[in-house]
C-alpha cells in the first residue's frame, strides 16, 4: 500500500490563503486541511493529529503564540512552521523559543515554504530518536562515540565546540536562536553573550566547512540565530 501524503494543517484567517493553499500544496505531495481560528487550530490538532501545522499569528480569536505555547506546553513534538506577515526579528526569536520549527514571513514564494514544510516535518522524524551517524554534504557526526569527520578525515573539537555543532544536528535544519544555544551550552546566565557564541561559530565553522567564509552548512538567519543544512 502506498504511503500516505503529509497531512498539513493550514491556521489562517485569510479566505484567500487557505484557498490558494488548499489548492496548490496537494500538488506538492500534502494533504491539506484548513482552518481560521485558533479554537478550530486546537480542536482539528487533537481530533486529526496532522504531520505538521503551518500556522498564522493574526488570528481573530487568539495570537497564533498561544496555539504555539499549547502544543507545546502539552509536550507534543508536532512540528510547526509560523506563516505570518510580521517580519520584525524580536517576533521570530519569540516564535522560535516558543517551539517553532521555522518561520515563513508573508507574501511568500511556494518553492521556499514547501522546502521548509519538508525540513520541518524531517526534523519532527529525527526528533523521535537520535540517528547514532549524523551526516549532510562531507559532514559526518557520529553521536555515540563524539567523533566528528569532514571528508572522511577526523575533526577535532573543543567540548564547547563539540556541544555547540550536537545542539544544531540535534535541530538540523530549523532555526536555533542565539538564546537557545547559549542556554544549551553555556547556561542560562550567558543567555546575553551573542558575541561569544558568534566567535565559537566561526571557530566551527573554520573546522568544517570548505569555504568558512561562504558556509554552506552553518548558515547565519541574521539577527536571530543559526541553522545547520541538510544537504
Amino acid at each position: 500500500m502506498p504511503a500516505r501524503d503529509p497531512h498539513v494543517l493550514v491556521v489562517d484567517d485569510e479566505p484567500q490563503i487557505r484557498r490558494f493553499l488548499r489548492s496548490s500544496l496537494p500538488g506538492q505531495g500534502f494533504a491539506v486541511r484548513d482552518v481560521a481560528t485558533a479554537g478550530d487550530a486546537i480542536a482539528a490538532i487533537a481530533r486529526e493529529a496532522p504531520d505538521v501545522v503551518l500556522l498564522d499569528l493574526g488570528l481573530p480569536d487568539r495570537d497564533g503564540l498561544d496555539v504555539l505555547r499549547e502544543i507545546r506546553g502539552a509536550g507534543s513534538l508536532l512540528p510547526v512552521v509560523v506563516l505570518s506577515v510580521r517580519d520584525d526579528v524580536d517576533g521570530k526569536v519569540r516564535a522560535l523559543e516558543l517551539g517553532a520549527d521555522d518561520y515563513v514571513t508573508k507574501p511568500f514564494d511556494m518553492g521556499e515554504l514547501v522546502a521548509r514544510l519538508k525540513t520541518a516535518l524531517r526534523h519532527g522524524l529525527q526528533q523521535s530518536g537520535e540517528a547514532p551517524v549524523f551526516r549532510s554534504g562531507a559532514l559526518a557526526v557520529d553521536l555515540v562515540h563524539r567523533r566528528v569527520q569532514v571528508d572522511n578525515a577526523e575533526v577535532r573539537l573543543s567540548p564547547k565546540e563539540y556541544e555547540l555543532l550536537r545542539f544544531l544536528v540535534r535541530h538540523a535544519g530549523k532555526v536555533v536562536t542565539h538564546g537557545q544555544l547559549l542556554r544549551e551550552v553555556w547556561g542560562p546566565a550567558h543567555v546575553d553573550d551573542v558575541q561569544y557564541l558568534r566567535g565559537y561559530m566561526r571557530q566551527l565553522r573554520q573546522k568544517i566547512e570548505a569555504e568558512p567564509a561562504a558556509p554552506q552548512l552553518l548558515k547565519t538567519e541574521a539577527g536571530v540565530g543559526y541553522r545547520l543544512l541538510v544537504v
